[in-house]
């Protein structure tokens, strides 16, 4: 159980897991704001522009509802596919994933221009690390090596 602690405390100390936690709490904060762009502010003048109406109400009924005519109770209930719905949840997906699109542009941007001032000049490489020295052989290689000098010195 211990051990299951210690990788998991790891596993939070990474910097992608921090980032990642705060990234879904903007997101939830930041859901509101774009729901209540779309519905007061988005919706309203598309509705304008096709001939006022309200895409929430917009649906296809199945089956219509049914009155009792005496009481006006309803006995049975409608059924309906409310497609207006979806279009509004449609253009709230694609408001936030634009929103997200430019949020991550600025960011890598931004990124981006902070290693270009850190290498110096604008688009100078590092200079390439040397390779590293070959290790030395073995003294089993090395007395192979000899061994093989020789019988070539003495075919020759």
């Amino acid at each position: 159980m211990k051990k299951f602690f210690q990788d998991f405390k790891a596993f939070i100390k990474k910097g992608n897991v921090l980032d990642m936690a705060v990234a879904v709490i903007i997101g939830a904060a930041f859901n509101p704001i774009v729901s209540s762009l779309v519905n007061n502010i988005i919706m309203p003048a598309i509705g304008y522009v096709v001939g006022d109406m309200d895409f929430s109400n917009l649906k296809t009924v199945l089956v219509p509802e049914v009155l009792d005519e005496v009481t006006g109770e309803v006995v049975t209930a409608e059924v309906a596919i409310g497609w207006g719905v979806l279009i509004g949840a449609v253009i709230n997906f694609v408001i936030v994933a634009l929103c997200v699109f430019i949020l991550l542009r600025v960011v890598l941007t931004a990124g981006n221009a902070a290693k270009k001032l850190r290498k110096g000049k604008k688009g100078e490489e590092p200079a390439p690390e040397p390779a590293p020295a070959p290790a030395p052989d073995s003294p089993e290689v090395a007395l192979l090596k000899e061994i093989r000098d020789l019988l070539s010195k003495k075919e020759n």
